[in-house]
């Protein structure tokens, strides 16, 4: 069985790893664009930017990692909250 403390220093190590940092920031970036693309007001669709342009920046430093399947799952979770990105700034530009 797993103590708090365990647990807690667990959590704490994968929240220095690179990969897990960039797969909350992809999270992160899908939520802020999935309000965009909801309400697609000027100020939610800069949000989203900013959140994507975050995670592009967690993602290159996930990209030094050495579990290659795992910059590939982040990278291409990454490149679709772009594709729907652009369709919020679509969106916004048509409102």
């Amino acid at each position: 069985m797993v103590s708090h403390d365990e647990s807690r220093y667990d959590s704490s190590l994968q929240s220095q790893n690179p990969i897990s940092q960039a797969q909350q920031s992809v999270e992160t970036a899908h939520n802020a664009v999935s309000q965009a693309l909801t309400h697609p007001s000027e100020q939610l669709v800069q949000q989203a930017e900013q959140a994507v342009s975050k995670a592009e920046r967690a993602a290159d430093q996930a990209a030094q990692s050495r579990n290659q399947p795992a910059v590939e799952l982040v990278q291409s979770m990454l490149n679709e909250e772009e594709e729907r990105l652009a369709k919020a700034e679509r969106q916004r530009r048509q409102d």
